[in-house]
C-alpha cells in the first residue's frame, strides 16, 4: 500500500474557496451539530471540497480546519487515513481505486493492477498522458465475496478479469456508463454457478420468493380401543 501524503506544493492551488451554493451548504451542515461539536462536520466539509475541485487540496484542508476550529494536524490525520479522500490531482474521467486486500489479491487483483499500469500509468497517483485516468491501490472496499473489484467514483465493479476491467475502462473513455456491480452473469453475491439451495421449483420460484406450503392440519386423535 502507498503512503498517503499531500500532493507537492507545485501542484497545490494558492487558495481555496467554496462556491456560494456550497458555502451555504457548509453553514447548514455545521448547524446540524450542537454547540461545541462543530468538528463533527469536518468529514462532510472535506468531501464537499473534493466534489467541488475534483481532489482534496491543502488549502481546502486548511480552510476546513479553520472553519470547525480544529488543529491542522487533526484534519490531516483524517484526510490521510480515509482513502475516499483524493490528495492529488486525478483523471478527468475516472480515478480507479483497486482493492488489494487479501480476498481480492487471492482472486487476481494483481492482474487488475497490471491493467492500470499498462493502460493508465506505471505508478499510482499519476494521471495518464491524456489526463483522463488515474489509479491507486486501496484497502478493503467491502465487496470481498465479489473479488476482485474496483471503485470508480460512487460505483463498484466486481468479479473482474483483466478483460472485463479493460472493457469498463474503455467504455468510460468513450463517454459511456458501464453497468456497475458484478461483471459476470451472476446477480449480487449469489454463487457463481447459480443457486445451490432452495432449488426445488415447488419451494423456490426463481424470483427470490419462497413458496411455503401451509402446514397440514394435525390428524384428529383416534378413538380409544374398546
Amino acid at each position: 500500500m502507498a503512503v498517503r501524503r499531500l500532493a507537492p506544493d507545485n501542484v497545490q492551488p494558492a487558495s481555496f474557496a467554496f462556491t456560494p451554493e456550497n458555502a451555504a451548504w457548509v453553514e447548514a451542515t455545521i448547524a446540524k451539530y450542537p454547540p461545541g461539536k462543530q468538528a463533527s462536520a469536518v468529514i462532510p466539509i472535506l468531501m464537499r471540497a473534493q466534489e467541488q475541485d475534483g481532489w482534496l487540496t491543502k488549502p481546502a484542508i486548511e480552510w476546513g480546519a479553520a472553519k470547525v476550529d480544529m488543529a491542522m494536524i487533526r484534519v490531516l490525520e483524517i484526510a490521510t487515513f480515509y482513502t475516499q479522500f483524493l490528495l492529488a490531482p486525478v483523471g478527468r474521467r475516472a480515478h480507479v481505486q483497486v482493492c488489494g486486500t487479501t480476498p481480492c489479491m487471492l482472486r487476481g487483483s494483481d492482474e487488475i493492477i497490471k491493467v492500470c499500469k499498462n493502460r493508465i500509468h506505471h505508478d499510482p497517483f499519476h494521471v495518464s498522458e491524456d489526463g483522463e485516468f488515474s489509479w491507486e491501490e486501496v484497502e478493503c472496499l467491502g465487496a470481498c465475496v465479489n473479488a476482485p473489484m474496483v471503485a470508480i467514483g460512487n460505483d463498484t465493479y466486481e468479479d473482474l478479469t483483466p478483460e472485463t476491467f479493460t472493457a469498463v475502462i474503455e467504455a468510460i473513455a468513450r463517454g459511456d456508463e458501464p453497468n456497475p456491480g458484478p461483471q459476470t452473469s451472476r446477480q449480487g453475491s449469489e454463487p457463481e454457478g447459480g443457486a445451490t439451495v432452495l432449488t426445488d421449483p415447488g419451494i423456490y420460484d426463481g424470483s427470490y420468493r419462497v413458496n411455503i406450503a401451509a402446514e397440514p392440519e394435525p390428524a384428529a386423535p383416534s378413538a380409544p380401543a374398546e
